[in-house]
């Protein structure tokens, strides 16, 4: 993409200084942008352009073109893959604003600063980059399920840029006009019980992404007296829950999720729950990445949670940790594993390990460690350690390696407890070799721990991990 960014630069210029020389800098533009797509130019008669540029142009008025976009909709949900791939580019490339236009109202403006006209220039400029392809998007929402359809799109151009990065405008206004559709101020709150309808029950299955839901009697189970589940929902897709938490109402801190999805676990009387665990968040939607939802779900249910339940003192996570299986597998490999060696001395006498062998490398992927309690105890402070010095001290930059520590400290969270054989389920010991951690939100610290989390990554932790 750097050619065009250059040829781009050259618009810019020309805008400044006149229009003189625009034409042949735009044309230029043109081919490398549509290069850099992965396609050709469209031809001019490719008969789904001219269907889209006639909606586009509303042809016959704004019903009738609303009319003929509701009927593309619904040829595109039709197509073959190869054709709804074609359908993107043109929407990406073929249908954005005119560049002609876009330089002279840009010109006009440069010029205009300062003066009586510049708010008039100001507007112009604002109309000229308005693209075909924005009024379209803006018809395809009126489809009686636009919005649902909007989504899946951006879904599909999601699954095609790495491929086809030209599609990345498209990407961008979609994510645009979506961020705004779907702001909090326009979302409900709900919760869902066991009584909701039967079709939305089976969505919280099919969507469920951190425990898998293996039954109507486990999904019964996550929503009985002493559980909660609430998700946000659009007005336009009151059936369709965008992200949904679920919640279990507990006597203490829970450093396990089994015990949270044993379905023969006695019931807790609600009113007497201190601790309120956030076990599993969902993000059913993909066509909504980039547009944080979790954040405001999570203190909008602290808030519902706490009306109902004033005794309720502890409002905490209990999370996964996607990469660091992969992280520790990594040192493994390096052998750089950032820890005390005396830590791992009683392991290493168990398993009558020699150096420079790991005994965590061996006890971990060569034992049956579940199935031996002497190793599993053995194993609980290396790990502990590790997984502490991981959510700490591992970054992507300023903040965190781990996408969830990222995504709960940056919303105020903090680090208060890593579990030993948290999650032993085999996505678990995929994931984490069972490791958990408890991030937990204190309603007064959250402002001040995301200033300083946004500031310089700081990372806030509880009594237990300093």
């Amino acid at each position: 993409m750097d050619a065009s960014l250059g040829t781009l630069r050259t618009i810019g210029e020309a805008g400044l200084e006149g229009v003189s020389g625009v034409d042949s800098a735009v044309d230029a533009a043109r081919a490398v942008i549509a290069q850099a797509a992965g396609s050709p130019i469209a031809p001019e008669a490719d008969p789904m352009l001219e269907q889209l540029r006639e909606c586009a142009r509303e042809a016959g008025g704004p019903v009738s073109a609303r009319t003929r976009a509701s009927a593309v909709g619904e040829r595109y949900r039709q197509m073959p893959a190869d054709e709804r791939t074609h359908f993107m580019q043109l929407l990406a490339y073929s249908l954005g604003p005119d560049p002609k236009v876009v330089a002279r109202a840009h010109a006009a403006y440069t010029r205009a600063l300062g003066s009586d006209a510049q708010w008039d220039a100001e507007s112009a400029l604002r109309l000229a980059v308005r693209s075909p392809r924005s009024r379209l998007i803006r018809q395809f929402n009126d489809m009686p399920d636009g919005l649902k359809f909007l989504l899946d799109l951006r879904a599909d151009v999601l699954s095609r840029l790495a491929d086809l990065p030209g599609l990345a405008v498209l990407d961008q206004e979609l994510q645009a006009r979506l961020a705004s559709w779907f702001d909090v101020g326009f979302l409900d709150l709900q919760r869902i019980t066991w009584d909701s309808p039967a079709a939305l029950l089976e969505k919280l299955i099919d969507y469920e992404a951190v425990h898998q839901i293996r039954s109507w009697t486990d999904l019964k189970n996550r929503l009985d007296s002493d559980r909660r589940c609430y998700g946000f929902f659009h007005p336009r897709m009151p059936r369709e829950p965008l992200i949904f938490v679920e919640v279990a109402l507990t006597a203490e801190l829970s450093q396990a999720v089994q015990p949270l999805l044993d379905e023969a676990a006695p019931l807790l009387d609600p009113g007497t729950a201190s601790a309120a665990i956030f076990y599993s968040i969902s993000n059913t939607q993909p066509g909504l990445r980039g547009i944080s939802l979790g954040n405001f779900l999570i203190k909008r249910v602290v808030e519902a949670l706490h009306r109902d339940f004033p005794r309720l003192e502890v409002f905490s996570t209990l999370s996964p940790l996607p990469l660091f299986r992969k992280w520790l597998d990594r040192q493994f490999v390096a052998g750089t594993l950032p820890i005390d060696p005396c830590l791992l001395e009683p392991l290493a006498q168990l398993l009558d390990v020699k150096a420079p062998a790991c005994p965590l490398q061996r006890a971990l992927q060569r034992t049956r460690w579940t199935e031996r309690p002497e190793v599993a105890e053995r194993l609980q402070a290396p790990m502990q350690a590790l997984c502490a010095h991981y959510i700490s001290e591992v970054k992507q930059g300023l903040y965190p390696y781990d996408p969830v520590a990222r995504f709960h400290l940056a919303n105020g969270a903090r680090v208060e407890h890593v579990n030993w054989a948290a999650d032993i389920s085999v996505n678990g010991f995929n994931q984490s070799y069972g490791m958990m951690v408890n991030y937990r939100y204190i309603p007064e610290q959250i402002e001040h721990n995301v200033d300083a989390y946004a500031a310089a990554g700081h990372i806030a932790l509880g009594p237990e991990m300093i």
